[in-house]
């Protein structure tokens, strides 16, 4: 609860001076547990009755959040109604560089068809994306997301990220135009 990035669980075999598989049981034990499956008192596995929290695995590691109907409650106490949310042109731009990694500033640029300079400058000071290497063929760097950004959006790896195709408007009949004569 203390720690600021998600835990691994060999970070807590080695503090706990167990195995790594003892470590791994006992989480996903935890997060049944605090899911409210107990298999002990009055309710049923039928019947859970989960906590305020919750245990994660997001980011490379593992994580307790507050549950989510708890999220405005929690916000409130902990912000004091202060905000700090992403521009419309930085969440099109994570969401590019998120989708299309490891991608080019220049290759950002162009699918946005605007100057992405000081929005990457941005979500890279917020580590929600970082330098990962360079294009063998212009020397350019490539960006890619975070473990941080996959543990603010709850997520374990960036193949979690939602498909794109059902959200793309007129592609419901795609499978139709699709040449099956190789």
């Amino acid at each position: 609860m203390v720690v600021e990035n998600p835990v691994t669980e060999q970070e807590l075999a080695q503090a706990l001076a167990v195995d790594v598989e003892e470590v791994g049981a006992m989480l996903v034990n935890l997060q049944q547990e605090y899911d409210g499956y107990t298999g002990k008192g009055p309710k049923s596995a039928d019947d859970p009755q989960p906590r305020g929290f919750e245990l994660r695995n997001v980011g490379g590691g593992w994580r307790i959040y507050s549950r989510s109907w708890f999220a405005p409650v929690v916000s409130a106490f902990v912000l004091g109604g202060q905000s700090s949310r992403l521009s419309q042109a930085a969440l099109e731009t994570l969401a590019v560089i998120a989708y299309r990694q490891p991608v080019s500033r220049a290759r950002v640029s162009a699918i946005r068809a605007v100057n992405v300079d000081s929005v990457v400058r941005t979500l890279t000071q917020r580590a929600l994306i970082a330098a990962v290497g360079t294009d063998p063929e212009t020397g350019a760097v490539l960006y890619g997301t975070t473990p941080h950004f996959l543990e603010r959006l709850g997520l374990g790896s960036v193949a979690e990220l939602p498909r794109l195709s059902p959200h793309l408007p007129g592609l419901e009949n795609l499978g139709d135009y699709e040449d099956t004569t190789y």
